[in-house]
């Protein structure tokens, strides 16, 4: 007789293993401390995923994903085939290259008010960074370890961001909508890291800084548009 599995097990198990796996990397993490943070005995992960790379790519796909799970898994998942993970993490990445406000803006021709739009378009890379919260720790805990995954996101992602967002600068200090800058790229960058900082990593701190999350937002938002906007 099949075994039944809580209804909520697989998503504890996502929320288990995830936070596992950047503590401690991909190469580190044995299903051993997986079993241990869920509190089950390490032959039970094996109803659920067949493997350690099943297990990982489960995180990578669920880890920020709706909850409850959108449709139910066939248990246990089984180890993807070469390549798999690294296709949709590519794809899944892909979907969020530009953010609309962005690419709005490098596509307009008439700017009404450029201290509103660079909010928005902060704005909207913070909430896309809230939302993708732990995808991109993953990868960035991963980074020695699946350099194939890291690649995805500190060359492809956020190197392709920043080029993007270098671009609807140069473009606004041209006009004098922005202020004249040494190095567009560097403030790009600066934007980019800052927006990481706050949305993402912060959140893995040791000793984390309390803080309300909607003041942070909007004090992050309101430094890169004083920043960058002239007065």
């Amino acid at each position: 007789m099949a075994r039944k599995v809580p209804a909520d097990r697989i998503e504890k198990l996502i929320d288990c293993a995830a936070e596992v796996f950047i503590e401690q990397g991909y190469r580190r993490t044995q299903m051993d401390d997986v079993a241990a943070a869920l509190g089950v005995a390490k032959g039970t992960l094996y109803l659920y995923v067949d493997s350690k790379e099943a297990l990982f790519d489960l995180v990578a796909r669920f880890a920020d994903g709706p909850r409850p799970l959108p449709n139910p898994l066939n248990l246990p998942v089984p180890t993807p085939r070469a390549g798999a993970t690294v296709r949709y993490v590519r794809e899944r990445l892909s979907r969020h290259q530009v953010p609309k406000t962005l690419a709005s803006a490098l596509a307009a021709r008439r700017v009404v008010d450029a201290r509103a739009e660079l909010g928005a378009i902060t704005a909207e890379l913070y909430d896309t960074l809230t939302a993708n919260r732990r995808g991109i720790k993953l990868l960035d805990r991963s980074a020695r370890d699946l350099p194939e995954l890291a690649a995805l996101w500190f060359e492809g992602a956020r190197g392709g961001l920043i080029q993007t967002l270098r671009s609807y600068l140069d473009d606004r200090v041209r006009r004098g909508l922005l202020r004249a800058l040494p190095d567009t790229g560097v403030a790009a960058r600066i934007t980019i890291e800052t927006l990481v900082l706050w949305a993402v990593h912060r959140h893995w701190d040791a000793q984390p800084q309390i803080v309300d999350e909607a003041a942070a937002k909007d004090t992050v938002i309101q430094f890169i548009v004083n920043s960058l906007a002239n007065r």
